[in-house]
């Protein structure tokens, strides 16, 4: 993939909200949401999706370059795998089909195919937020506490931002909150599938 670090960071890092963020960091893994969300001056315009395949791929992949926010789809950029899963996205099923695969071997209610599942999580989409227990979800399910978004990760609460994560707290404190992964993805969580995550650390 090919990168003009001269230039200034496009809009395609993709916050565990959904919303998209010009910064300079890139990201562990990249995604697309089914086609072209940016105009021929990459710019991004008013969608932000083309179809119901939102997919979460590797980086590098067999020696493919491509030119970011060129002729073909928008490629987005995420920390690491659960902020990708946090808004709707789901493995892909040629750069990582081992992981496509375990993902749809946990999903909720044995989906057929990838199609299946994109139904499913579109619908989730645009429901809206659940709220639940921090300490009753999975490693890899992200909530939303005061604004600010955190991963479980190893029984704690960690702080998310586009450079890494920061210091664990405890999850017995909050009551309710907002879940921003979605149900059948926090299920897939729960049933065994393990993410990619980033190691990156930040302090409070």
């Amino acid at each position: 993939m090919s990168l003009d670090r001269n230039r200034p960071p496009l809009q395609n890092r993709v916050d565990p909200f959904g919303d998209f963020h010009a910064v300079a960091e890139r990201g562990a893994v990249m995604g697309n949401r089914g086609g072209r969300l940016h105009d021929d001056g990459r710019r991004l315009g008013r969608r932000r999706w083309t179809s119901r395949r939102w997919i979460v791929c590797l980086c590098a992949f067999k020696g493919r370059r491509r030119t970011v926010w060129g002729d073909g789809y928008t490629e987005l950029f995420f920390l690491d795998e659960p902020t990708a899963l946090a808004v709707g996205h789901r493995p892909c099923f040629e750069c990582r089909r081992a992981s496509a695969k375990a993902f749809l071997a946990a999903f909720p209610g044995a989906p057929s195919g990838a199609d299946a599942m994109d139904v499913v999580l579109h619908r989730e989409r645009l429901d809206g937020r659940r709220r639940a227990r921090p300490d009753a979800l999975p490693d890899g399910a992200f909530v939303a506490i005061a604004g600010r978004a955190f991963a479980k990760r190893d029984g704690a609460l960690r702080p998310w931002s586009f450079s890494g994560y920061g210091p664990a707290i405890s999850c017995d404190g909050p009551a309710e909150v907002d879940v921003l992964t979605p149900p059948s993805t926090v299920a897939a969580l729960a049933a065994g599938y393990r993410p990619i995550w980033s190691e990156a650390s930040v302090p409070l």
